[in-house]
C-alpha cells in the first residue's frame, strides 16, 4: 500500500534501538509519506539529528522551546498536521511519561497535543520490558486506544535474551500500512448523518438552558466515517471543534433548528449517528429583552417549559433501510433505560454512557461505552479514545446495513 500524501511523525527515544530510526524514516519517504521527527534528548545519544533530518528532508525537533519564538506553539500545528505518530523506538521512561501525560520535553508535549492515531513500538532490556509497571504502562496506553508493536525476542545489547528488541522494518512497516488500509474505503458511497454537541434553548436574548457536551465524540465519528469514505453531514451544536477535513457542517443552536436540519436530510442518509446532547425541555415563551431583576421576581423566576421535538424518535418512524444509532446519558438504572430507549425510538443500537464513571465525563478524549442492540446484545467496551470508539460505533453500523441488504 502507498503511504503518499500521508503525514506521519516518527518519535525517537533513547534506546540502543534508536539507529533503526533512520531505517523506519527512510522507509517511509520511499513509500510516499511526508515524515517529520521529533527527538527526546536522550535520543541524540544514540543516533545524530542530521541523519534523520537527512532521511526525511525536514528539519528535526528538539527543544520544547525554539530559538524562534514566533514558533511557539509548533506542537498545535504540528499535531494537528499529522495523520500518525509512530514512537519507534519507545523507552521505558517516555512510556510512563506517556501514560501518565507527562510534558516535558517536545516528544511528550507533542503526544498531548496530537489527534492522531498513536502507535507505540517499545524497545528496552528484558528486564524492564517484563516489569509490572512497564506493563501497566502499556495497557494503559493500549486501553486509551494506542497500537502497540510488541516487541521481538531475541539477544539484547546487555547479552541477554528475551523480549524487548524493536521489531525489523518489515514488521513496523507493516503495521503502519495496516494502520492506514484497515477499514480505509468501506464505507465509500454510502452518506452518513452524524449530530454532536449540545443545544441551547433560549431564556432570553443573552441566557439560555444548555448542559456541558463539548461535541468531541460526534465530532470523532464524523471525522472516522470521512476517512473511510463516507459523504458526511454532520449537524453541530455550540461548540468549538474545528471542522473534519471531508465533512460537511451544519452549525445549529437549539433543539428545533437540530430537529429541523436533520429531518430535511434524513430521507437521504444511509447511517445516521445521534451523537448531540438534545435538550428535551425549551422555555415556552422566552423573553424578548433581557430579564432584569426587579421586585417582582425578587421571591423567584418561573420559566413554563415545553417539550423539543424528538429527533431520534421522529428518524425511528420513517426510518426504513438506513441504520440508526442513538446514544443514551444515563446516570442510573442505565441498561433499563438505553433498552427502553432503544425501544420505544425504533433504534439499531443504543450508545451508552455514565458520565460519572472514570473516563467518561463531559469534555475528555476518551470514553467508556456500552453497545445496546436490537436483538438484546449488549457490548460493555473498557475505557477507549472516542477515535478509537468512533471506529468501533461505524463498523457495527456496517453490519447492521450489510444484515439488513443481504
Amino acid at each position: 500500500m502507498t503511504l503518499r500524501g500521508k503525514h506521519i511523525i516518527v518519535g525517537v527515544t533513547g534506546s540502543i534501538a534508536a539507529y533503526k530510526s533512520a531505517l523506519l524514516v527512510r522507509e517511509l519517504v520511499k513509500a510516499g509519506a511526508e515524515v517529520r521527527v521529533v527527538m527526546t534528548p536522550s535520543a541524540c545519544e544514540f543516533i545524530t539529528p542530521l541523519t534523520l533530518a537527512t532521511l526525511s528532508q525536514a528539519d528535526v525537533v528538539l527543544d520544547m522551546f525554539p530559538q524562534d519564538r514566533a514558533k511557539g506553539t509548533w506542537h498545535i500545528h504540528l499535531g494537528v498536521w499529522a495523520d500518525l505518530l509512530i514512537i519507534a523506538p519507545a523507552s521505558a521512561n517516555t512510556i510512563a511519561k506517556l501514560a501518565h501525560g507527562m510534558a516535558d520535553n517536545a516528544l511528550t508535549s507533542l503526544a498531548l497535543a496530537v489527534r492522531c492515531p498513536l502507535m507505540v513500538a517499545p524497545a528496552m532490556d528484558t528486564d524492564m520490558y517484563v516489569h509490572v509497571a512497564t506493563q501497566a504502562n502499556i495497557d494503559v496506553l493500549r486501553r486509551r486506544g494506542a497500537a502497540i508493536i510488541e516487541p521481538e525476542s531475541g539477544e539484547l545489547a546487555s547479552g541477554l535474551v528475551g523480549p524487548g528488541r524493536l521489531p525489523d522494518m518489515p514488521v513496523i512497516m507493516e503495521a503502519v500500512t495496516a494502520h492506514f488500509a484497515a477499514r480505509a474505503g468501506d464505507l465509500a458511497g454510502l452518506a452518513v448523518l452524524i449530530t454532536a454537541g449540545p443545544t441551547q434553548e433560549a431564556i432570553d436574548p443573552v441566557r439560555y438552558i444548555g448542559n456541558r457536551s463539548s461535541g468531541k465524540m460526534g465530532f470523532a465519528v464524523a471525522e472516522a466515517a470521512a476517512r473511510r469514505g463516507a459523504a458526511v453531514t454532520l449537524v453541530a451544536g455550540p461548540v468549538s471543534q474545528p471542522t473534519p477535513d471531508g465533512v460537511e457542517r451544519i452549525d445549529v443552536s437549539s433543539a428545533g433548528e437540530m430537529h429541523a436540519a436533520v429531518m430535511e436530510r434524513a430521507a437521504s442518509q444511509d447511517i445516521c449517528v445521534l451523537a448531540a446532547a438534545v435538550a428535551d425541555f425549551t422555555p415556552e415563551a422566552p423573553a424578548e429583552q433581557k430579564i432584569k431583576k426587579s421586585a417582582d421576581n425578587d421571591a423567584g423566576l418561573h420559566i413554563a417549559l415545553k417539550r423539543t421535538p424528538d429527533i431520534l424518535r421522529s428518524l425511528g418512524e420513517r426510518k426504513g433501510e438506513s441504520v440508526l444509532i442513538g446514544f443514551a446519558l444515563e446516570t442510573e438504572n442505565e441498561r433499563v433505560n438505553a433498552e427502553r430507549k432503544l425501544r420505544e425510538k425504533n433504534a439499531d443500537m443504543i450508545v451508552l454512557n455514565n458520565p460519572r464513571i472514570e473516563g467518561a465525563g463531559f469534555g475528555g478524549d476518551t470514553n467508556v461505552a456500552t453497545l445496546i442492540h436490537a436483538d438484546g446484545r449488549a457490548e460493555e467496551l473498557q475505557v477507549m479514545a472516542k477515535s478509537a470508539l468512533a471506529d468501533i460505533i461505524l463498523d457495527r453500523a456496517l453490519a447492521i446495513r450489510s444484515l439488513r441488504t443481504e
